[in-house]
């Protein structure tokens, strides 16, 4: 359903749920070459390839240690030394582990955080221990050792061997003449039983073993691109912090914000009603004390008095219903987003058109962030952004609810520098929400809010 403010001209919106922080002005870049004839000579390639080479030396060395220390540590389990080398191992391993996500940075460019130190509860060698072997993050360390071996003898004997014999055959006929001449027949000999032999040597089958060649060595960069990948997921899912750890962390992040907008949210009811509300009540008492002892002595003047105070009300229960309004407005409750965005676009400085397509209403949470999130960004329009004009568009996609706010000011709106832009996204981000800003410099702006469909 659209209310409409002011004829609508903007473009459709679009249908893609997120839109990047950053665009650039200009036009983009075109690479000259397709992307299947620069991957075999793309930094990327050459980077990845490195990666697997250095696996098989560095996952050999690994796993040997790691399976040498494990089985001395079980073999010396009926002794007491057998637990301090078993924990001594699991250290070297998360030290292997250091090693093999400084590799994934550099050549995979894979950002692969550190996961959690190892806690320990009480201090002397075995709370260290202890530590350790509890610490599940030392156990995934150790599969990882052992793990990867085996697939990166596979991942270097593919990589290298289609590397090895694309530039081979691509290159056949610069290195055809280090072969010998025998009875004229000169080439690379295919197979042999001593009696016949098939040699390259025609210019048609060298063209053909060219051919082949190309064929390959197109083809391997995308080989080589998605073994790195499985060693990209074998770092990221076993090297890295676990993934229940880091939703702890988030929810233990995404807490302080809530708990920090909730204590400001009542800090500022608090200082509106101490400003006002509280403070024309005040006057108001005493106005009315005033008109009380004039009464006798001057009713006309006491009844302006009482003519003034009554003006006070009327200022004082405005203000009140702002700021009711503010804590959650009543229409939202009564008849959700579309009556209740309608109402703060008719309190904008600027013609706003919006525009409201739900099925069906979300949480009510959400619907209240939603309402707020649209009131903060259409205040920045009348206070900061110069615009003659705004659209407020309101859609679902699958279970995300989109919000999307633009207008025609003069640009410029950054998510950095902590203004109010970038509380929004935290605030969103609370919440599992995405915030996302293009602004650039002579606008427009537009400003694209995703949230959860339920809380």
């Amino acid at each position: 359903m659209a209310t409409a403010y002011e004829p609508d001209t903007r473009p459709s919106r679009p249908d893609r749920p997120h839109q990047p922080d950053h665009q650039p002005d200009g036009p983009t870049p075109r690479h000259r070459l397709p992307a299947a004839l620069r991957a075999p000579i793309e930094a990327r390639t050459w980077r990845e390839f490195g990666y697997l080479l250095l696996s098989l030396p560095l996952s050999v060395f690994f796993f040997v240690v790691a399976i040498t220390v494990a089985s001395l540590g079980a073999g010396l389990l009926v002794t007491f030394l057998g637990i301090p080398v078993l924990a001594a191992g699991l250290a070297v391993c998360r030290g292997f582990g250091a090693v093999e996500r400084a590799r994934a940075r550099a050549l995979l460019r894979a950002e692969v955080a550190d996961p959690d130190p190892v806690r320990v509860r009480r201090g002397g060698l075995m709370g260290w221990v202890g530590g350790v072997l509890k610490s599940g993050v030392s156990w995934r360390h150790f599969l990882y050792a052992v793990v990867h071996m085996p697939w990166a003898v596979f991942a270097f004997s593919v990589a290298v061997t289609f590397w090895a014999y694309g530039w081979a055959l691509l290159t056949y006929p610069l290195w055809q003449w280090v072969f010998p001449v025998y009875g004229g027949v000169d080439g690379l000999q295919l197979y042999g039983d001593g009696t016949h032999s098939f040699y390259l040597d025609s210019p048609f089958e060298v063209t053909v073993t060219s051919l082949a060649g190309l064929v390959l060595v197109l083809i391997t960069p995308w080989l080589i691109r998605a073994l790195a990948t499985v060693d990209r997921l074998l770092v990221t899912g076993l090297l890295g912090p676990s993934r229940l750890v880091t939703r702890v962390v988030e929810l233990e992040s995404d807490r302080g914000v809530v708990i920090d907008t909730a204590a400001a949210d009542l800090r500022r009811i608090e200082r509106d009603l101490h400003d006002g509300a509280q403070a024309r009540l005040v006057a108001l008492a005493m106005d009315l004390g005033l008109a009380r002892e004039k009464l006798a002595e001057d009713p006309q003047a006491a009844a302006r008095m009482v003519e003034e105070a009554h003006g006070e009300v009327k200022t004082a229960l405005q203000e009140l219903r702002d700021l009711a309004r503010g804590i959650h407005p009543a229409v939202l409750t009564d008849r959700g987003l579309d009556a209740a965005l309608s109402a703060i676009a008719t309190r904008c400085t600027v013609p706003v058109t919006v525009t409201v397509d739900l099925p069906e209403r979300p949480a009510p949470a959400i619907e209240g962030i939603a309402y707020f999130t649209v009131s903060e960004l259409l205040q920045n329009v009348s206070k900061h952004s110069g615009a003659t004009r705004a659209t407020v568009d309101v859609w679902r996609v699958e279970d995300r609810l989109m919000l999307q706010v633009v207008d025609n000011g003069h640009g410029g709106a950054r998510l950095e520098g902590g203004g109010g832009l970038a509380g929004l996204a935290d605030r969103l981000d609370a919440v599992d929400g995405v915030l996302a800003v293009r602004s650039p410099a002579g606008g427009p702006t537009t400003v694209t809010a995703e949230l959860p469909w339920r809380g």
